[in-house]
């Protein structure tokens, strides 16, 4: 647990792409994998790091957009011809 923690503390640092934007896909993955715990932390973490409202939208409506995409994507192999 100590590994993976200090694993979540590097990737989530300040780097090349800020805090806040990481914290930002953090909330657009913990929305596609819906997890509760994941999303009260990172909301947290993203406004702690200076997200905003707008921010935590946009956020928000990439997460729908990739996950209806997938839903879309993977519904065409349900009416494609395989022959």
């Amino acid at each position: 647990m100590k590994g993976f923690q200090e694993m979540d503390k590097a990737a989530l640092a300040e780097g090349a792409i800020s805090k806040n934007h990481k914290e930002l896909i953090a909330i657009a993955v913990a929305l596609t994998t819906q997890c509760g715990f994941c999303l009260e932390v990172h909301r947290k973490a993203a406004v702690a790091a200076g997200a905003n409202e707008q921010e935590l939208a946009q956020a928000t409506f990439v997460a729908v957009a990739l996950r209806a995409g997938a839903a879309l994507t993977h519904g065409t192999h349900l009416i494609t011809d395989p022959a």
